[in-house]
């Protein structure tokens, strides 16, 4: 289990801390909700969070089969919703550049999808994913 800390700055900014690390982010509210949009929101970072689950379980199942996944990019893209506000689909394009087998990309898609961010998401939040291999 991770310690996080986190301290409001003001102007709608927030510095959270990693306790057993020491690393921190900063977030700032979007320009569209009255912040100064300089960081991360607190939206892009569950959004990110997503991303970077997908591609650190890929990372996992690439060690444990021997497959090669360097470089391989994620892009993602979220969407707002109104009434209420909130996250209502997160687009994840997923680029691999090296060359990856039928079984292996097979593989390496369950394991996106099974990311314990993906878990834990409402499903009403739409997951539109998309793997690209190169």
């Amino acid at each position: 289990m991770s310690d996080i800390k986190i301290k409001y700055k003001g102007d709608l900014r927030t510095t959270a801390t990693h306790v057993s690390s020491g690393s921190k982010i900063i977030t700032d509210a979007p320009l569209d909700n009255k912040g100064k949009g300089e960081k991360f929101s607190p939206t892009d970072l569950f959004a990110t969070a997503l991303g970077s689950c997908m591609l650190t379980i890929m990372g996992i199942t690439a060690q444990t089969y021997g497959i090669n996944i360097d470089d391989t990019e994620v892009t993602v893209k979220k969407i707002m919703g109104a009434n209420p506000r909130k996250v209502s689909c997160i687009k994840i394009i997923i680029n691999i550049y090296n060359d990856i087998s039928e079984k292996d990309s097979k593989l390496l898609i369950k394991a996106a999808h099974h990311c314990p961010v993906s878990k834990s998401i409402n499903p009403d939040i739409k997951e539109d994913v998309t793997f690209n291999f190169h």
